[in-house]
């Protein structure tokens, strides 16, 4: 049987009244299970005392290790750089915030050990506010609608996966990343878990609207065609409907004689057209940029300082 290590790959940003509960938590359930483990911390620039709790834990504790970027990437390079640091031969995705209860890993071992690769957790019902339920509920439609990407609905952050899947996982290297859009590319065998997700232990979500927003049009256009084809489309559209007008003021100009052509709706046409044009030009430039971002190769995230990693 294979002899697991479990790698706890923890992104924090903020999390100072979080991190004691959560190792406390944890361990109760790590200990009990016949396996080595160890947590990833990865700080993603916090201000507050969120790296100083950890060291100090680390100190203690050499199964807890932290890796400081050196100012705020974003989560989605913060799970990277957790998954590259990692050194178990399974590993498991978590926030500090405890939503997604430290109790519910050993159900994903269980399932783990059925030969999947990867096994994700769905949540039964969503803990959390009524705005934040509706920011979720826009936010995962449009990527569904606009990337075609099979993402589980309900989908926690609480996930676990093996190392054949994170090698695979590191292989990807783009610069503008959407985590759940990578897992779902990989594929390899996978399955599903619901899993009762608990209040936040405290704090508020960092992840707002506007953020997910912006990760969401990241998606889309890291993993999609779709604003390329409509600004096709309805360039087609709009020449189809430009040559009926044309059509229609000829046909009135020859048999309506009282028929005036006013210059206001000439000049709002114009208006029109250009604020169209300018907007598809966006869209190509948007991609345009992308790729100029990808061709320059820069590291994905800058590393300040680690603790407990071994060279």
């Amino acid at each position: 049987m294979e002899k697991i290590k479990l790698s706890l790959v923890v992104p924090v940003y903020y999390e100072e009244d979080c991190i004691r509960q959560f190792l406390k938590e944890t361990k109760e359930v790590l200990d009990k299970l016949e396996i080595d483990y160890e947590y990833v911390f990865i700080d993603d620039g916090s201000k507050d005392k969120t790296t100083d709790i950890i060291k100090e834990e680390a100190a203690a504790n050499k199964k807890i290790k932290l890796v400081e970027l050196s100012y705020n990437h974003g989560k989605q390079a913060a799970v990277t750089a957790g998954i590259n640091y990692a050194s178990g031969t399974h590993m498991i995705y978590m926030d500090p915030d405890l939503q997604d209860p430290p109790i519910e890993i050993p159900r994903f071992l269980e399932e783990m050990a059925k030969g999947y690769d990867v096994v994700y957790g769905i949540r039964r019902e969503k803990k959390d506010n009524f705005i934040n339920k509706i920011y979720s509920g826009i936010f995962w439609g449009v990527l569904r609608r606009f990337t075609g990407l099979e993402i589980p609905k309900g989908l926690a952050v609480m996930r676990m996966f093996n190392r054949k899947f994170a090698d695979m996982f590191i292989q990807y290297k783009e610069q503008n990343r959407f985590i759940e859009g990578i897992f779902m590319h990989i594929g390899l065998k996978s399955s599903q878990l619901a899993i009762d997700q608990r209040e936040r232990f405290s704090g508020v979500s960092k992840f707002n609207f506007k953020r997910k927003m912006n990760l969401a049009f990241d998606a889309i256009f890291d993993f999609s065609e779709t604003p390329l084809k409509i600004a096709v489309r309805m360039g087609v559209g709009l020449t189809g409907l430009g040559l009926l007008g044309i059509v229609a003021l000829a046909f009135a100009k020859l048999f309506l004689l009282n028929f005036q052509a006013g210059w206001l709706s000439i000049i709002s046409v114009i208006i029109i057209a250009t604020g169209l044009q300018i907007f598809f030009i966006g869209i190509a430039a948007m991609y345009i940029g992308r790729v100029y971002k990808e061709t320059k190769h820069r590291p994905l995230y800058s590393v300040k300082e680690t603790t407990n990693i071994d060279k």
